[in-house]
């Protein structure tokens, strides 16, 4: 018998890494899924993948920029199931331009959406069957940029964690008396695709010693599988050991120049 027997659970950025191992663990204990993503093929490898291992899972493609994305989301998990138990916010989106001279409104703009805005829509729009069950279970992925200012995570992804953990605070602060569980995950560096986005792209070596998606994963599961009673307010994780960062802190300063165009 699994920990999440009978429970439904929607993750968003799902296809590809934290999202795909926690789907993957959330499938593994027994949970109905949504997930979602913006490409299609990687949804469609992932529900592939956790079907032939015998989980049960759908997926939908969705832009959390697009209000009308968000809302089709949510209406798709809530016909389908009647209700969303577990809600994994975990999309995120990074600039390419990490500097405070030369990111663009667009940009900065686009980061705030995907990592604050739209969360917080797809969680007011699947609070109302939690509130009437008297209970259920909200995890953010945020990032260890929320509480350490620097290039490395830049000037909009930083301040947007940060701001995604005061939306999670109030969340907290708000609902738990009516049943809501809210926890905040709080990740530095992790060996995913969206390092892929930095000015400075890490090599084989650099992140030889970062986290694994699974790694985080396994604090999300422990957030939505304790008992109703408990909530874990907030996680963070580091790595063991430390790396060098000076290149990718020096690529940030000048990407998006004139001199270093994006």
């Amino acid at each position: 018998m699994g920990k999440l027997d009978g429970k439904v659970a929607l993750i968003t950025g799902a296809g590809t890494g934290i999202g795909r191992s926690a789907a993957s663990m959330f499938a593994a204990e027994g949970a109905e899924l949504v997930i979602a993503g913006r490409r299609q093929a990687p949804l469609d490898e992932a529900v592939s993948e956790i079907r032939a291992a015998g989980g049960k899972i759908t997926a939908k493609t969705a832009d959390m920029e697009d209000q009308a994305s968000i809302e089709a989301l949510a209406a798709y998990a809530l016909e389908k199931h009647g209700r969303v138990d577990i809600l994994v916010n975990n999309a995120g989106h990074s600039s390419k331009v990490r500097s405070a001279r030369w990111i663009s409104r667009e940009e900065f703009d686009s980061v705030y959406a995907v990592n604050v805005a739209g969360p917080a829509q797809l969680t007011r729009l699947l609070l109302p069957p939690m509130l009437e069950a008297g209970e259920g279970t909200v995890i953010l992925v945020s990032s260890m940029a929320a509480m350490r200012a620097g290039l490395l995570g830049g000037i909009a992804y930083g301040p947007a964690k940060a701001a995604a953990k005061l939306y999670m605070d109030n969340l907290r602060g708000e609902l738990r008396q009516q049943g809501i569980r809210a926890t905040t995950i709080y990740p530095a560096e992790v060996d995913t695709p969206i390092l892929n986005n930095r000015p400075h792209v890490p090599d084989a070596a650099a992140r030889s010693s970062m986290m694994q998606p699974e790694d985080i994963a396994e604090g999300i599961l422990l957030a939505a599988t304790l008992p109703a009673r408990t909530m874990i307010d907030d996680i963070t994780f580091t790595p063991t050991i430390q790396r060098d960062t000076t290149v990718d802190v020096a690529a940030a300063r000048t990407k998006g120049s004139p001199e270093n165009p994006v």
